[in-house]
């Protein structure tokens, strides 16, 4: 028993070894990744003519990096399409007020009283369905 153990690991041992070997499948030309070319320097352009903007002068674009930033997400102003139009016309879309949804949740806001039975619905506590029941009128 002693001896083929011997044997055996003698065999794996020299399987192993040999995978170490160089054959042609590993021993293949590669480009070497420390040669590095130079590149041809910057130049300047010749027509290279900026002036410093004066200090105080307003910015030669014309509109703020928040108008900018807003144009560049959500386009541009986008003409109507004619349905479009014709919805906003006939729910007189002109006499809206702009910042009404600024006004939304102040206390002087109107809103509509449910009532008490739709208030008891909404604070009614969950229960498990046993007592559920549906009724089809005029069935």
């Amino acid at each position: 028993m002693n001896r083929t153990s011997a044997i055996l690991a003698a065999s794996i041992l020299a399987t192993t070894l040999s995978a170490c070997g160089s054959n042609s499948l590993f021993g293949r030309d590669r480009p070497d990744e420390f040669a590095v070319s130079r590149q041809a320097p910057l130049i300047v352009p010749p027509d290279f003519a900026l002036t410093p903007p004066a200090p105080g002068a307003a910015r030669a674009g014309g509109e703020s990096t928040a108008e900018q930033t807003l144009r560049a997400l959500f386009g541009g102003d986008s003409p109507r399409s004619e349905t479009e139009s014709a919805i906003i016309g006939s729910a007189d879309g002109t006499r809206a007020d702009p910042g009404i949804r600024s006004n939304i949740g102040s206390p002087d806001t109107q809103v509509v009283d449910k009532g008490l039975v739709v208030r008891d619905i909404l604070a009614a506590p969950e229960g498990d369905g046993r007592d559920a029941t549906a009724a089809i009128p005029g069935a």
